[in-house]
């Protein structure tokens, strides 16, 4: 996906936040109307207050790896994806240098290159973005059900009022350093280089840390249990270090593969001199 493309989902999912977040101010409760109000929000408090055990915190931590398990089909869906299109890095590249004017013809033969190769390949550049959408809306209704939910607004957990933001900024740093550690692992995985996926490796953590610091204790506890089940999960299922070291050794068994090639045919060179 081009950079201005990802900019422009950003923009959406910030949009997305703005709407979700007017969606309402007044209390919720079973005789709340609406849809997003009566069996979103009212129900995602519910589920965190049945989880709850007396501690509301506790609920949030339940709910969240709840949550994070059954997403996690689609996460290895989304990994795969990735990884899929991180391995075609390479060909897209030459494409894009052997279509590399801007007139308006060759930039459509350009798409229909990389829509073919994508094809016959079985790839989806957009995949990725799935987890990232679906999750947006989960976690609005979190933050609604904190926010407008008295139960779960006036809950506390260790020192926290979970309705309101953390005063240590404890939380909020935690988050930001898993949503790092999340992104930074993913993008070791990445066969070259990408400058936008370096931005977003910076700014996902400090928007995250920014919404965190101002908004409830709540939504950044949901972020930190969220985010370092992200992290065990790449480290199990897409462990950078693992294929790096995969892509080396298989590295070095085409360049020894070459090497061996190169020594077979010298020798038939001699003896045609």
């Amino acid at each position: 996906m081009k950079k201005y493309k990802r900019l422009l989902l950003m923009a959406g999912l910030v949009g997305l936040i703005i709407v979700l977040s007017g969606c309402g101010t007044g209390e919720v409760s079973a005789q709340s109307t609406g849809i997003w109000d009566r069996y979103i929000v009212y129900y995602f408090a519910e589920a965190i207050k049945a989880l709850s055990f007396g501690n509301v915190g506790i609920g949030i931590i339940l709910f969240t790896i709840i949550i994070r398990v059954i997403l996690l089909p689609l996460m290895h869906f989304q990994t795969k994806s990735m990884r899929k299109t991180q391995e075609l890095q390479p060909k897209l590249k030459a494409i894009q240098q052997e279509y590399s004017s801007k007139d308006p013809e060759t930039q459509s033969k350009l798409r229909e290159a990389q829509q073919r190769l994508y094809a016959e390949n079985g790839v989806n550049p957009y995949a990725g973005c799935l987890p990232l959408l679906v999750q947006m809306p989960i976690l609005m209704a979190l933050w609604q059900s904190i926010s407008r939910v008295p139960e779960l607004s006036q809950g506390h957990f260790l020192w926290l009022n979970l309705g309101n933001s953390d005063p240590t900024f404890i939380l909020p740093v935690l988050a930001a350093i898993f949503t790092f550690a999340s992104t930074y692992l993913s993008s070791m995985s990445q066969v070259e280089s990408n400058a936008s996926l370096k931005v977003m490796n910076f700014a996902m953590p400090v928007m995250i840390l920014v919404m965190g610091v101002n908004l409830a204790s709540g939504l950044s506890l949901y972020w930190v249990v969220s985010n370092a089940f992200q992290v065990f999960q790449t480290l199990l299922i897409n462990n950078p270090f693992k294929i790096k070291r995969e892509r080396e050794e298989e590295a070095q068994r085409i360049r020894e593969k070459e090497r061996a090639l190169r020594k077979a045919q010298n020798p038939k060179k001699k003896r045609k001199k």
